[in-house]
């Protein structure tokens, strides 16, 4: 049942992204042309033409992204630190399988704030969970827990802090196989660290799952973008935003 969510949640993902749907209204206007359907190929092109011109203009995703980093405060106050989870999305694999160096994406600042707090709280363990979510099978995967083991090691973090959790898929398997690992006592403190967008639909799964105590730390806050002629940025925030909405919808109806 969690290889069919999996395999579920990845293929209608691309379902939501707006430019799978630039690529179809420009397929069914090429299609109608083929056909000697003008009228039909005048509507998938202005469909397709409006889609484009909207987002390169307008921030589209930006309230949708706010809306979801609004939920929880950053940099809250800590006093007490058991440890501190990150959640996996930061590593950029494709040039770590090719030159060898670690390497991180937009959400590096789950790496970096990771790190910081496990400097500011030597005695929290500081805990990584994700393993690779390709389809394909194309990345190995121990490769984003071998990247962000490595970064962290980089920034001074001593190896005996860091524990490593690499086999989950997604944020249900995260918070499922960090507990049954960590097996968190009661009255402890957790801090959660992940991207603002993404921190909503973690703490659900994360007390779903049963954790108790959990502080969420967001990070890598994407909203507060403005008008301008960005299409690659517009289309980007758009994308996260849609994908996050339904992934909430799609953890609740699951139950997870």
């Amino acid at each position: 049942m969690s290889d069919l969510f999996f395999i579920a949640s990845k293929t209608l993902g691309m379902v939501a992204r707006a430019e799978t749907w630039m690529v179809l209204c420009l397929t069914f206007a090429l299609i109608a042309l083929w056909r000697g359907r003008l009228r039909g190929a005048r509507v998938w092109g202005t469909a397709g033409f409006v889609l484009v011109a909207g987002l390169t203009v307008f921030p589209v995703g930006d309230p949708l992204l706010r809306g979801l980093e609004a939920q929880y405060p950053a940099n809250p106050p800590l006093k007490k630190v058991d440890g501190i989870i990150v959640l996996g999305g930061a590593e950029d694999i494709a040039p770590y399988r090719r030159w060898g160096q670690p390497a991180l994406n937009e959400a590096g600042e789950r790496a970096i704030a990771g790190a910081a707090l496990a400097r500011a709280f030597p005695e929290a363990k500081l805990i990584y969970t994700g393993g690779t979510a390709s389809l394909t099978g194309a990345q190995a995967p121990q490769d984003p827990s071998d990247i962000m083991r490595q970064v962290w090691m980089d920034l001074g973090i001593p190896a005996d802090q860091i524990v490593v959790e690499g086999l989950s898929r997604n944020t249900s398997e995260n918070a499922r196989f960090t507990w049954d690992m960590v097996q968190p006592a009661p009255g402890q403190t957790w801090v959660l660290v992940t991207s603002a967008f993404h921190m909503p639909r973690s703490m659900e799964t994360f007390t779903r799952a049963g954790w108790a105590g959990l502080v969420a730390w967001p990070v890598d806050f994407r909203s507060g973008d403005s008008w301008g002629w960005r299409l690659d940025e517009h289309l980007s925030d758009l994308d996260v935003a849609l994908k996050e909405y339904l992934g909430l919808l799609a953890y609740r109806w699951a139950g997870k």
